[in-house]
C-alpha cells in the first residue's frame, strides 16, 4: 500500500467518523444521562460491531448482502425496528429512573449492557456492510498480501472512530452535571429519541440501490 494510496483512505476515515449518525447520538446519550464509562463501554461496542462488518465484507459476506435484495431487507428491517425501538425507550425516559436503575444494578452489569447497545446501534445498518464492501477493495493492492494491508485499514478505522468517540463522550460528560436536571434531560431526551427514531424511519424506507 502506497503512502497516497493511505493518506487518501485516512482523509476518507475521517470524514467517515466525523459524520454525526446513530453511532455517534448514542454515545452521546450515554455519556449524558450514565456517564462517560458508560459511553466509553458503548463506544467500544459500537467499534466491535464496525470491525465485524469490515470482517465479513472482507470474507465476502457484504458482496453476498450487496447482490441479495431478501438479505438487505431483512437486516433492515431489524436494523430500523430496533433504531425505533431505542428511539421510543430514550424519548419516555426519565432522569430519575436512570438513577435509580444505576444505583440498583452493578457497575460491570451495566458496563457490559451499554456494550451490547453500542453493538446493537452499530451493527443495525446494512449499508455499513455495502460501504465497507465498496471502500476497501479502493485502497487494497492487490498484488500484495491481504492481511498486512486489511489490518493496517481496520485498525486505522478503529483509532478514529474511537478517538472521536471519546472526545464525544468526554466533552457530553463535562457539561453533563448542568444538563442532569429533570426539565433539562426531559427535553434532551425527547430531542434524542425523535432523532433515533428519525434514523430508523430513513434507514426502513432506504432503498438497496441508494
Amino acid at each position: 500500500m502506497s503512502l497516497t494510496s493511505y493518506s487518501l483512505y485516512l482523509a476518507a476515515v475521517a470524514v467517515l467518523v466525523l459524520s454525526p449518525g446513530p453511532t455517534m447520538l448514542a454515545c452521546m446519550t450515554t455519556a449524558l444521562n450514565d456517564g462517560k464509562s458508560n459511553a466509553l463501554a458503548a463506544a467500544v461496542g459500537s467499534i466491535s460491531a464496525a470491525l465485524g462488518v469490515m470482517t465479513l465484507s472482507a470474507l465476502g459476506l457484504g458482496a453476498l448482502l450487496a447482490a441479495s435484495e431478501l438479505a438487505f431487507t431483512v437486516v433492515k428491517v431489524i436494523g430500523a425496528i430496533y433504531l425505533i425501538w431505542l428511539g421510543i425507550r430514550t424519548f419516555c425516559g426519565s432522569a430519575a429512573a436512570i438513577r435509580i436503575k444505576g444505583a440498583a444494578t452493578d457497575s460491570r452489569r451495566r458496563l457490559g449492557s451499554h456494550y451490547v447497545r453500542g453493538f446493537l446501534v452499530g451493527s443495525s445498518n446494512p449499508k455499513a456492510i455495502l460501504f465497507f464492501t465498496a471502500f476497501f477493495p479502493q485502497f487494497l493492492n492487490p498484488i500484495e498480501p491481504f492481511a498486512p494491508q486489511y489490518c493496517i485499514l481496520a485498525l486505522t478505522f478503529v483509532t478514529c472512530e474511537f478517538s472521536v468517540l471519546a472526545m464525544c463522550a468526554f466533552g457530553v460528560s463535562t457539561v453533563a452535571p448542568v444538563l442532569r436536571s429533570s426539565w433539562h434531560m426531559r427535553w434532551i431526551n425527547r430531542a434524542t429519541g425523535g432523532l433515533f427514531a428519525t434514523m430508523g424511519g430513513l434507514l426502513l424506507f432506504s432503498r438497496r440501490h441508494a
